[in-house]
């Protein structure tokens, strides 16, 4: 029997990936983790695909160094521009035995198994001109229209405590996606986790919501009980540490109202 030595990690640009943290950790709640905010490089939005996967790279590096033979990469930009390429080149060559796991194919299988055919797309500027979404759902199911929507405003609200100005602001994004007669609206940030009860009382809950705090965690239980070689690994601790390549007040800040208690910030050298 192996030993049970290795934690799941969480890797995201910023903050939004501890919605997704949060809901793992509310899920699964007997194993390690590591949640890694590159709070230095925010936001990865405007940075060149490049510029990205080597950040990535790097992020990777430090939670494999540090037990995270699985890591969830919960940052939906550096899916669209980066986890490809990290999973078909630099994982064989630099860790064949890790493994990275995305959040933009998992969200399309459960929009698609709602069985809806009209699906909107609230998402970064970044996330949605890489129209990553369109391509995986073309391999999914063609047959399926989404229709994206940017909104560039709605990340530094959310990280600004500016809620008194969202709701004017998400409303204008949400009304080219409404007029599209959508049945389905993916969540396509995972700060955008915040907004689902605004969402909701704004449409009046006649659109189902897909939010990635709701999805990542029953996936991730699906693949640990398809994957018994990583699941068997896993330490069974309880623990939860987070690191920040700039542990700043703001993410502190941040860190305390999402968590709900005070947490230590472990700064992330790399």
């Amino acid at each position: 029997m192996s030993k049970r030595n290795k934690k799941i990690g969480v890797f995201d640009s910023g903050l939004g990936g501890l919605y997704i943290a949060r809901a793992i950790r509310g899920a699964l709640p007997d194993y390690d983790y590591v949640y890694l905010g590159d709070t230095l490089h925010v936001p990865y939005g405007k940075r060149a695909d490049a510029v990205i996967y080597d950040l990535c790279i790097k992020a990777m590096a430090y939670l494999f160094a540090r037990e995270c033979d699985l890591v969830v990469m919960a940052c939906n930009t550096a899916s669209a521009a980066a986890l490809r390429r990290l999973q078909q080149e630099w994982l064989p060559v630099a860790a064949p035995d890790k493994r990275i796991l995305g959040v933009v194919v998992p969200t399309l299988e459960t929009a698609v198994d709602s069985r809806a055919t009209r699906i909107g797309l609230l998402a970064t500027a970044r996330t949605v001109t890489s129209k990553i979404y369109e391509l995986e759902l073309k391999k999914i199911n063609p047959q399926v229209e989404l229709f994206a929507q940017a909104a560039p405003l709605l990340v530094p609200l959310i990280e600004e405590n500016g809620g008194k100005y969202i709701d004017e602001v998400l409303g204008d994004y949400l009304e080219p996606l409404l007029d599209e007669d959508i049945e389905t609206l993916i969540l396509g940030c995972t700060h955008y986790v915040a907004l689902k009860d605004r969402i909701t009382r704004m449409t009046g809950g006649t659109i189902d919501l897909i939010s990635q705090d709701d999805i990542i965690p029953p996936k991730l239980r699906d693949y640990l009980n398809r994957h018994p070689e990583y699941e068997g690994a896993l330490s069974q601790g309880g623990s939860f540490e987070i690191h920040a390549t700039d542990a700043n007040e703001l993410f502190a800040r941040n860190v305390r109202e999402l968590m709900g208690e005070d947490m230590a910030l472990i700064p992330a050298v790399y």
